[in-house]
């Protein structure tokens, strides 16, 4: 398999987290996440969003969307469960990230690495958002080990990505501890690798 990359990308670290814990073998080819300009023949014929993570399975197909490509992988392990409530909850959660995580965390963590100095307007805006999404998770996750059940799915997966290094995008991490003892959880998981790794 084929994973078209950037080592900066959380979305990219999520498939590649995965595959670290499930001991799965891939190739990778980096592309840039600054200068897109050569995205439409790199990806074009791939993922017409022209995003990273894209992922070219052994047989040819492309699969795209981090949290898509996530759920293909953990089917029939433990990272997706097979009852119906729980796998709708692990669901909710990566549609969370997705929506009210990723947009605000994420964002403002690329300016920061990218040396972008966004509106102060809009930087405000996607604070307050980032801080409401990790207070969500923070009260969800007071008396819990992980987001849906006993052990880690690719929901926590998903949502730990972008909380570890929330911090490089201003978020100050010291108020959630539940968050800090779950990230550690994540850590601990045989198999874990860095973002950088």
């Amino acid at each position: 398999m084929l994973l078209y990359d950037n080592p900066l990308s959380g979305n990219c670290f999520k498939v590649r987290l995965l595959f670290s814990l499930l001991g799965i073998e891939y190739e990778r080819r980096e592309v840039d996440v600054f200068d897109r300009s050569d995205r439409p023949e790199i990806l074009g014929g791939l993922n017409p969003g022209l995003r990273v993570p894209t992922l070219v399975l052994d047989d040819g197909r492309p699969l795209a969307e981090s949290d898509a490509i996530l759920v293909y992988f953990a089917e029939g392990t433990e990272y997706l469960p097979e009852d119906r409530y729980a796998r709708a909850q692990v669901l909710q959660w990566m549609f969370f990230e997705q929506y009210n995580h990723e947009p605000n965390v994420a964002v403002l963590r690329f300016w920061a690495e990218a040396g972008i100095e966004g509106d102060p307007r809009e930087v405000a805006t996607k604070l307050a958002g980032g801080y409401r999404a990790l207070e969500a998770m923070e009260r969800h996750l007071e008396g819990r080990e992980f987001f849906v059940g006993g052990s880690a799915t690719v929901a926590d997966l998903a949502l730990y990505v972008y909380t570890h290094v929330a911090h490089e995008g201003g978020f100050e991490m010291g108020r959630f501890g539940a968050i800090e003892e779950w990230m550690g959880r994540i850590r601990a998981l045989p198999g874990y690798v860095s973002i950088t790794a």
